[in-house]
This record gives structure tokens, C-alpha cells and sequence, in this order.
């Protein structure tokens, strides 16, 4: 038992016990990890290369990329790290560095999405104002504040996650940092204020969660009343992808946080988790680019 003060390191969920599963764990992380950076770049060197992707929709994923390249670079490394030299530790500094660093890319990343959302709904319901609302000012301010928004979250949580007194030991049951894992290490009634501020960022993520809907709603509503087929497919060729990946990541993460204690369990954390900051960053490139052959035709080029 230790109080906070005196912790320098946290022990991490290991994958497996073996050293051939820890092998074989490192293997398939390093291919997913690859798999992202590979897609990811390509995406960020497409669209910065390419002038007729140099609109508010590539705009967009361009940032969406660089998220995701960030997302995944916190978590899965320290976990391939950990894996290949058969340890489980992570420093204090490590820990809080993974935190802050996790909740402002899948923040940021988030608030992107719902920014993406309004993107489309724009182009597909409102093309005639679509120049005036979505201009290269306008676009770089929605990219900013997600951004923005990301980083004051992040900063938010992790000064309070770390300002509550430690003394359940330094186990967390995840395979990285994550605030619900070290609230169960506090010893004091302290945590509630982290738990409050955790409930009032699921309730905002909510609400960018209905204004998604909500969009998409009336994006679908216009797409059926269109008479040319070939709008239609051009329509649903740039909504789908996003619709996609926006389904993933909520349901994915949003049953992690909101899930009743009674089903909880180390193993279906540790999928959830996987589910929510591995997955989402390696297939996003490939999401985005099967039914988009503007973005197929610059990754050819």
C-alpha cells in the first residue's frame, strides 16, 4: 500500500503470460501499428500533395489522420515495449503523459468527427451556401477548436486524476494509462470530482452525438429525393465512410465508460479498449478510401 507521493511506476494488464503470447501479442501490434502509420501517411501525403483534394472534406480527414496517428502512437508502442522486454511497468510521468496525451487525441478527435458531420450536411442539404459557410477560414477555425477543445479536456482530466491521493497499490487493469483504472486505485472520497467530470464529458460527447445523428437524419431524408442515381451513390460515397467509423467509435467507446459494473471484467475492458483506440486509426484509411475515388485515384498517383 502507498500513497500517490511515493509511486513512481504503475504495473499494466499483460496481454499474455508466456513469452510465445507476448511474442505473438508484439507481432500483431506491430502489424496494426504499421498498418496505420502506412495508411495514415498516405492519406496526409495524398491530401497535402494533391490540389483537387484540397477542399473542406480532405481537409478534414487530413486532420482526422493526424489524430489518429496520434491515438494510436500513445497507446500501442509502451504495449509492444512492454511486451518484447517481458515487463509490465510504466513510470508516473509515463502514465500521466499517456493520459493526457490519450484523452486529447480521442477528444480532439471526436469533436472532429461532429465537425465532419456538419461538413456533410452542409454540402448535401444546403449546397448553394456551402462556399459561404464551409470557406478556408471558416474550416481552419471548426479544425482549431476541435483541437483546441481536445487539449483543454485533456489538461482538465489529468491535473484532476492526478491531484487525487493514491493508495490501492499501482496495479491498473488495462493494457495503458486510463482514468477509470486509476480512480479504482484512490483512497479517498476525492475521486467523486473526477467521476463528476467524467459524467459531464459523456453528457457533451452525447450531445455531439445527437447533432451527428441528427444531421445525418436530414442528410438521408435529401439523398432518397434525389432522382439521379448516380447522386444518390455519390452522396452515400461520401457520408457512409464517416457514418462508419463514427458507429464504431461512439458504440465502441461509450459502452466502455457506461457499461454497468455487474458485466464489468478485465477481459471485456481489454477488448473495448482495443475495440476504441487500436482499431478505429488503422481502418479509418481504409474506410475512407474504398468508396472515395477522388482519394483513390491521388494514393494511385
Amino acid at each position: 500500500m502507498s500513497n500517490s507521493s511515493s509511486l513512481n511506476e504503475f504495473l499494466l494488464l499483460a496481454f499474455a503470460d508466456t513469452r510465445e503470447l507476448q511474442l505473438l501479442h508484439f507481432l500483431l501490434f506491430l502489424g496494426i501499428y504499421l498498418a496505420a502509420l502506412l495508411g495514415n501517411g498516405l492519406i496526409i501525403t495524398a491530401v497535402a500533395c494533391d490540389h483537387r483534394l484540397h477542399t473542406p472534406m480532405y481537409f478534414f480527414l487530413l486532420n482526422l489522420s493526424l489524430l489518429d496517428l496520434g491515438t494510436i502512437s500513445t497507446t500501442v508502442p509502451k504495449s509492444m515495449a512492454n511486451s518484447l522486454s517481458n515487463t509490465r511497468a510504466i513510470s508516473y510521468s509515463g502514465c500521466a503523459a499517456q493520459i493526457f496525451s490519450f484523452f486529447f487525441f480521442i477528444s480532439a478527435e471526436f469533436y472532429l468527427l461532429t465537425v465532419m458531420a456538419y461538413d456533410r450536411f452542409i454540402a448535401i442539404c444546403k449546397p448553394l451556401h456551402y462556399g459561404t459557410l464551409m470557406g478556408t477560414r471558416a474550416c481552419v477555425r471548426m479544425a482549431a477548436a476541435a483541437w483546441a477543445s481536445g487539449f483543454l479536456h485533456a489538461l482538465l482530466h489529468t491535473a484532476n486524476t492526478f491531484s487525487i491521493p493514491l493508495c490501492q497499490g499501482n496495479i491498473v487493469d488495462q493494457f495503458f494509462c486510463e482514468i477509470p483504472q486509476i480512480l479504482k486505485l484512490s483512497c479517498s472520497d476525492s475521486y467523486l470530482r473526477e467521476v463528476g467530470l467524467l459524467v459531464v464529458s459523456v453528457c457533451l460527447s452525447f450531445v455531439c452525438f445527437i447533432f451527428i445523428v441528427l444531421s445525418y437524419v436530414q442528410i438521408f431524408t435529401v439523398v432518397l429525393r434525389m432522382p439521379s442515381e448516380q447522386g444518390r451513390h455519390k452522396a452515400f460515397s461520401m457520408c457512409l465512410p464517416h457514418l462508419t467509423m463514427v458507429s464504431l467509435f461512439i458504440s465502441s467507446g461509450f459502452f466502455a465508460y457506461l457499461k454497468p459494473p455487474s458485466i464489468s471484467s478485465p477481459a471485456l475492458d481489454l477488448v473495448l479498449a482495443v475495440l476504441y483506440t487500436v482499431v478505429p486509426p488503422a481502418m479509418n484509411p481504409l474506410i475512407y478510401s474504398m468508396r472515395n475515388k477522388e482519394l483513390k485515384d491521388a494514393l494511385k498517383k
